[in-house]
């Protein structure tokens, strides 16, 4: 391999950064956040299942827009990497507010939760999709891709596990009795780290890969092109499949273990 092509060890464990990151946020919400809103926020199991539906058919829409306007994104730290910077406060407030109690009435408490999520949702497409995107424009060499996927998933494993073995603890901890204080002030410490690491994996990678000259597409075409691609429709599905198993084994867990086990 030309070592012009090489990408440093430094510069994957700070891509790698990136998915711990993502992943303290996404594995929290996964795991608690149905729980939280049944059991200290008070909200129905019904209504916040009829609103994470909501958000994730809003989501199918959301995604590709906001993936089309960040591959149109000209500046010069690169047309993917500013988002790290740019929405790495956004992220961490969002999560914040997610796990935050305000005291409203039934109605209240469902609008807030709403908002909140739904913001949650789009900063979180407005930060990982151009995460994801990076590793397309580190580099060319499909040698070095890979091996920058493999720190990616190091990155979110290790986030996935560090907030598994953390998040009630410190919940405890910190509310001494009072859940929702032990919530917020657990993920007014994971937003510091989030936006602290997202940061960092900014400053730590490049985009050398640079978009041909002259090349230009709308939106509504990518998405008709995309919409005949059949193995990416494949591929749409089984993640669809992947992600709603994965929602719903994390959201059952703290169920299980808490009324049956």
């Amino acid at each position: 391999m030309a070592e012009e092509t090489r990408v440093p060890i430094r510069e994957k464990a700070g891509y790698a950064l990136g998915d711990v990151a993502s992943c303290i946020f996404w594995q929290t919400l996964g795991s608690f956040l149905l729980f939280f809103y049944t059991d200290v926020f008070g909200i129905s199991a019904a209504a916040a299942g009829t609103m994470f539906l909501v958000t994730r058919l809003w989501d199918a829409v959301n995604d590709p827009m906001l993936g089309a306007i960040a591959d149109r994104t000209k500046t010069r730290w690169g047309k993917f990497r500013p988002y790290l910077l740019w929405m790495a406060v956004p992220f961490g407030i969002s999560g914040v507010l997610l796990f935050t109690t305000p005291d409203f009435g039934p109605t209240g408490k469902l609008v807030y939760a709403y908002i909140t999520y739904n913001l949650m949702m789009m900063v979180y497409t407005a930060i990982n999709i151009p995460y994801s995107s990076l590793l397309g424009v580190i580099t060319s060499n499909p040698v070095e891709r890979v091996s920058l996927s493999s720190y990616k998933f190091v990155g979110a494993f290790t986030g996935g596990l560090l907030i598994q073995a953390f998040t009630l603890p410190l919940v405890g901890y910190f509310g001494q009795g009072n859940r929702a204080v032990g919530f917020q002030y657990t993920m007014i410490l994971y937003a510091v780290v989030a936006v602290a690491l997202f940061v960092a994996t900014f400053l730590s990678i490049k985009e050398r890969v640079q978009p041909v000259a002259g090349q230009k597409s709308k939106i509504i075409d990518d998405l008709r092109d995309l919409s005949k691609n059949k193995p990416w429709i494949i591929l749409l599905l089984l993640g669809l499949f992947t992600l709603a198993y994965v929602a719903i084994r994390n959201g059952i867990t703290l169920y299980y273990f808490r009324y049956y086990a």
